[in-house]
């Protein structure tokens, strides 16, 4: 089974206040894509990577990638306005021939090994797409402007993450059909698919912030 991993890193990342995108800021010694891209290239899980970079940093892209030795790489490619049309510019890069296709955020630079595993091995159970998630802590409740509509039930609710994992022809299908969404498997929901859920992991911390940047620096 052939497994493709499309790592989307042309993200603007304003809120870091840094003259660069958010995935060449600096993580350590090296650019922030740096970390992802190493753990998808050391992956057993992993057969091949593509890169979306920011318009104008596909050729950095490339040379960190030798840089670190990241021989999966076979493309790197510009990505769109939107997280969307950045996944469809990827995915049209993956072979018709590929089982899975998985993507990930490169602003979630801590990737673990383990998460791949589980997000690949649930497409095996019959689903179309798999995404790792983690339960919501806190009470939400639903709101109109400053007036509470409702309290929603926890235990009906789960923060989101990436990677995640796809037969290859149901994502091609819909990032074709479907535009608009905020993650992949929301592209499947929307098309009537079965999208399963695994454990995530708390490592799997989203940069947004200078003081998210700073935490995931610590726990390398």
């Amino acid at each position: 089974m052939s497994v493709w991993a499309v790592l989307v890193a042309a993200g603007r990342g304003e809120r870091l206040g840094e003259d660069r995108p958010k995935a060449f800021v600096r993580l350590g010694e090296l650019p922030l894509l740096a970390e992802p891209l190493r753990r998808l290239d050391e992956s057993d899980w992993i057969d091949a990577v593509v890169v979306v970079a920011p318009p104008d940093w596909e050729e950095p892209a490339i040379l960190l990638a030798e840089e670190i030795g990241a021989s999966k790489v076979t493309a790197c490619v510009t990505g769109g306005e939107t997280r969307s049309e950045s996944v469809r510019a990827g995915v049209a890069e993956v072979p018709e021939d590929a089982a899975v296709i998985l993507v990930h955020d490169a602003a979630r630079p801590l990737l673990p090994d383990e998460v791949i595993g589980r997000v690949i091995e649930a497409l095996g159970e019959g689903f179309d797409g798999a995404v790792p998630a983690l339960p919501v802590p806190d009470t939400v409740k639903r709101v109109d402007g400053d007036l509470v509509l409702e309290t929603l039930d926890r235990a009906e609710l789960v923060t989101v993450q990436t990677p995640q994992a796809f037969v290859a022809s149901v994502l091609r299908a819909c990032v074709e059909s479907t535009q608009g969404t905020t993650d992949c498997a929301s592209l499947l929901e929307k098309s009537g698919r079965r999208v399963g859920i695994v454990q995530g992991d708390e490592r799997l911390l989203k940069v947004t912030t200078r003081a998210d940047l700073e935490r995931i620096a610590a726990w390398l």
